[in-house]
């Protein structure tokens, strides 16, 4: 029997009302806008199952060029369900993290933005400061500021 292995991980997707206000937010945390397109027709609807459709995307990439956030705004068929109010503790994928250079300063200019932070900045033993914020559309952003060369991997619990 062939083992496959995992090669890497693409990307995580995120959909969202305004393209615009998510690319300048997210673009103010550090990701670079990689690209945009239209995706349409009856194949696309294949791969996720809605049919016939019609998505605007927008491509970003972290600093590093390793990870990256595809942002969606659907066109039709028209969005059913709406997550972003959901608690930290809720079923299903619900925030991505980033690793910042300086919490402070970032959360600072995010709340100038209209992000509103979650509970408060903590700091996690001697490894890393890290904070919730609800930012544009009310999605939820983890953002970790490493303070040391220790990896919370080492670590059982956060």
């Amino acid at each position: 029997m062939a083992s496959n292995k995992l090669l890497r991980m693409d990307n995580i997707g995120i959909v969202v009302e305004s393209l615009e206000e998510a690319i300048s937010f997210f673009t103010e945390i550090g990701l670079t806008l990689e690209g945009r397109a239209t995706i349409e027709g009856e194949w696309a609807g294949r791969v996720t199952g809605l049919g016939n459709q019609c998505v605007e995307i927008a491509m970003m990439v972290t600093p590093d060029g390793h990870s990256r956030l595809e942002i969606s705004r659907f066109i039709t068929p028209p969005t059913i369900s709406d997550h972003r109010t959901a608690a930290v503790n809720a079923l299903g994928y619900l925030r991505v993290m980033f690793t910042v250079e300086d919490i402070d300063e970032l959360v600072s200019r995010l709340i100038k933005h209209g992000a509103q932070l979650v509970g408060e900045v903590v700091q996690y033993g001697d490894s890393y400061r890290l904070c919730y914020i609800r930012g544009t559309e009310g999605l939820l952003i983890g953002l970790a500021e490493q303070l040391s060369n220790k990896s919370l991997l080492k670590h059982k619990t956060i």
